[in-house]
């Protein structure tokens, strides 16, 4: 899956419009290296995304989209 497209399914973001905006500013990182809207997402990879008030760190548990399962767990919100 994209990954904006998984922010968007995921909840972290409510548009994929503003989470195509945040990569390409730089704002998401994909296991330490800034990362594009069109990078695929695999289990196990980890995002920071950095909204400007908070980072938040997540792990990705699975990228198919089953309703109320979380997508992600999350590491830390600082």
């Amino acid at each position: 899956m994209r990954l904006d497209k998984f922010l968007q399914v995921s909840r972290l973001i409510r548009r994929r419009t503003v989470a195509q905006e945040l990569c390409q500013s730089g704002k998401v990182r994909q296991n330490g290296r800034v990362s594009k809207a069109g990078a695929r997402v695999n289990p196990g990879d980890v995002l920071e995304i950095d909204f400007g008030w908070k980072v938040t760190r997540i792990r990705v548990v699975t990228v198919e989209h089953r309703g109320t399962d979380r997508m992600y767990e999350e590491l830390t919100s600082s």
